[in-house]
């Protein structure tokens, strides 16, 4: 008997597909399964232990009835969407279905030969999806024998919460079977958004400049993981920083990623991860999931260091470099809010605190062009400065007693401070320039259109926009003078800029721009 095309619950997609197969029952395999079944979807769970099935879809009725309980879906719904879970013994189950979606080990043999196994026995129609995070969906489909039908469909933990999926076609994947896809996806309430068939795809590739410039940046001895990511949430306006992300996630899992994707574009420097990251793992510190990785955890929460106590500072007068650039008023503007005053002239008196506003640029290039005394001057990122939460930066040889009257009186008048060392771009600036332009080059490899960029990226990553939206608010320019301050400074093609944002900075046009000519 087959139990889906039985099913009268189940709503058809506009692909014309009620009912899937899904193998593996992993959690990602059991959010599919949640995801698809609320939507209408019959759904028919296949895992090598036939045991795993049948617990996936307890777990998940479980859930489900938890989410009822919470009001987030009607009693008639949710058990509706219970019964439209079936844990199958074998694959041949799955010959009615429409749909295939693969949840297993990210092992390319494994997808192979499952394919292989699924053509046996599945309609010549029936649509196979990988879930794939890391494999090309070329190679999966190498050795079907129907590899126009083979699709990626790939969803992010937890998938019924990630309101966004990937849509993946291989070199030989038919443009019908990936336009299927897009429409399952939309049906069960998420975005789809579509990526070519590279490393990373879209969103994880996107994701390698918020991880691997947060690693450089602690690796440089600029300031340490918690003050990185303290500047980057409160500073910037990320929901996490790098580091808070990698104990979440997992470090067993991003370590891989990230040297894999590296690796997977032969050695680009724009992704390459830095030995902090490798000792890490080595040392098995993955984060929540042990209690240890780039913090310490009780109870499930992070053990932060406590605040320092505020300390006396003498008062000193501050003077503000303003010919360097045209953010520099910006924090003269910060100072006259805060009520502090600034002293006037053309040059710092001999007692002032200095303080330059760099862009790209660190406190020591700042000073030597400036012809200021570096013992006396600071940097505070002029890009980030209307917060609550400033980047101050300072010289190798800046006196702690001129750190200390800045950082006191800025306190003092209710600005929080994050004291760093010298830094080519500070904190914030490098990073967000190093998101916009690997953003600028998937844009630039047509890897995804600008629209599903900043609309995946938003979405996947939970960043405060989408990166091209996060360059064309800062400026295509500004960005532009940024890694080209850095690139000077470190010699390293990790900072070149991409084609897409030079031409575009040059232009003067938004970053979300497509070409006119196609």
């Amino acid at each position: 008997m087959n139990v889906i095309l039985q099913a009268e619950s189940a709503t058809a997609s506009p692909a014309g597909i009620r009912a899937i197969g899904l193998v593996g029952t992993g959690v990602m395999g059991r959010g599919v399964a949640q995801l698809f079944a609320a939507k209408g979807f019959e759904v028919l769970l296949f895992d090598i232990d036939p045991a795993q099935a049948r617990d996936a879809v307890a777990t998940v009725a479980g859930i489900i009835d938890r989410e009822c309980a919470k009001g987030r879906m009607s009693a008639d719904e949710a058990t509706k969407a219970k019964a439209r879970l079936t844990p199958v013994s074998g694959l041949d189950a799955f010959a009615g279905v429409g749909l295939v979606i693969e949840a297993i080990a990210e092992d390319l043999t494994a997808k192979q030969e499952l394919f292989a196994a699924l053509e046996k026995i599945v309609p010549a129609a029936c649509i196979l999806a990988t879930n794939t995070s890391s494999l090309l969906v070329t190679a999966i489909a190498a050795k079907a024998r129907m590899p126009e039908r083979v699709c990626g469909m790939h969803f992010f933990n937890p998938v019924p919460l990630m309101k966004v999926a990937e849509v993946i076609a291989g070199v030989r994947t038919s443009p019908d079977v990936a336009r299927k896809v897009a429409e399952i996806v939309q049906a069960t309430g998420h975005t789809p958004v579509i990526a070519a068939d590279m490393p990373g795809f879209l969103i994880n590739h996107a994701g390698r400049g918020l991880y691997t410039e947060g690693l450089r940046i602690v690796s440089e001895g600029i300031a340490p993981v918690e003050d990185v990511d303290l500047v980057l949430r409160e500073g910037v306006g990320f929901r996490m920083g790098p580091f808070e992300l990698f104990d979440l996630t997992g470090l067993d899992v991003s370590y891989k990623v990230l040297t894999q994707i590296y690796h997977q574009f032969f050695e680009e420097p724009r992704y390459r991860p830095q030995p902090l990251a490798a000792r890490q793992y080595s040392a098995g510190l993955f984060g929540r999931k042990v209690g240890r990785g780039f913090y310490r955890y009780k109870d499930g929460k992070p053990v932060l260091a406590s605040p320092a106590p505020a300390q006396s500072y003498e008062s000193r007068p501050i003077w503000i470099d303003a010919t360097s650039n045209q953010h520099t008023g910006r924090i003269r503007k910060l100072f006259e809010g805060l009520g502090i005053p600034v002293a006037s002239g053309q040059q710092p008196d001999a007692d002032c605190i200095i303080v330059v506003a760099p862009i790209g640029h660190d406190a020591t290039t700042a000073a030597i062009r400036g012809g200021f005394d570096p013992k006396r001057t600071l940097a505070i990122d002029p890009l980030f400065c209307d917060s609550g939460r400033l980047t101050v930066m300072t010289t190798p040889v800046t006196r702690p007693d001129y750190r200390d009257s800045l950082c006191g009186a800025l306190n003092e008048a209710g600005a929080q401070t994050t004291v760093i060392r010298d830094s080519a771009g500070f904190i914030g600036q490098r990073t967000v320039a190093t998101i916009v332009n690997i953003a600028c080059d998937i844009a630039q490899q047509r890897i995804a259109s600008p629209r599903d960029i900043d609309i995946g990226v938003k979405l996947g990553l939970g960043y405060p926009s989408g990166p091209l939206a996060m360059g064309d608010r800062i400026g295509a320019r500004v960005v532009l003078e940024i890694l080209e301050a850095m690139h000077e400074f470190y010699a390293d093609p990790r900072y070149r800029p991409s084609p897409w944002l030079k031409r575009r900075a040059l232009l003067g046009v938004s970053l979300a721009t497509e070409e006119v000519c196609q």
